[in-house]
């Protein structure tokens, strides 16, 4: 098996996570793609929750499960990650961030270390046993360092007989390539 690049490697730990009829979270819909994939695994009897604050992201996320006919499995929600706990109330069995700002658009509007944090915690608590939270964090823009040395400082002081922590990254690329931290819950917190 050759290295995966880090896209293609949390969509193989999302695969690997996600069955039929599960609920999941995308934390970050941005364009969609990741909310796309989501649902495509969740078949038709599980949904997806996006999160975006950006209308610009809400619009186009929707625009992308149209075309490709899975707005039915999703509910794209126009809110900030960290209140993820006011409308998803079922467990679930994988989340996904992508750390930074919407490509295309605007960088001074960025995923903050506060409200990631926060809806980490909240996505701990809904998470099952076995299931799994990938952060594809990239951090190359104003504020992006700060996020990221918050994220790793949180993750790295979870319990490690209650969450397996994993970092997954290339080091020898330049230009601060983004990198993916997972998190398998193996107990309740």
């Amino acid at each position: 098996m050759k290295l995966q690049r880090v896209l293609q490697y949390a969509q193989f730990l999302l695969q690997d996570t996600v069955e039929a009829g599960d609920v999941v979270v995308d934390a970050t819909a941005g364009n969609g793609y990741d909310t796309a994939f989501l649902a495509q695994l969740v078949g038709e009897h599980g949904h997806v929750y996006a999160f975006d604050v950006q209308q610009q992201a809400v619009d186009s996320t929707k625009n992308r499960l149209d075309e490709e006919g899975l707005a039915n499995r999703v509910s794209v929600i126009l809110d900030g990650h960290e209140n993820v706990a006011q409308y998803v109330k079922e467990s679930i069995s994988a989340a996904i961030f992508n750390l930074g700002y919407l490509p295309g658009s605007e960088h001074e509007i960025i995923t903050k270390p506060s409200t990631t944090l926060k809806a980490i915690e909240n996505l701990l608590s809904l998470l099952k046993v076995g299931g799994m939270i990938v952060l594809v964090v990239y951090y190359g823009h104003e504020g992006g360092k700060t996020e990221r040395d918050q994220v790793i400082e949180y993750v790295s002081n979870l319990p490690q007989k209650k969450v397996h922590v994993l970092r997954y990254e290339f080091i020898n690329q330049k230009n601060d390539p983004p990198f993916i931290i997972a998190l398998e819950k193996m107990k309740n917190l």
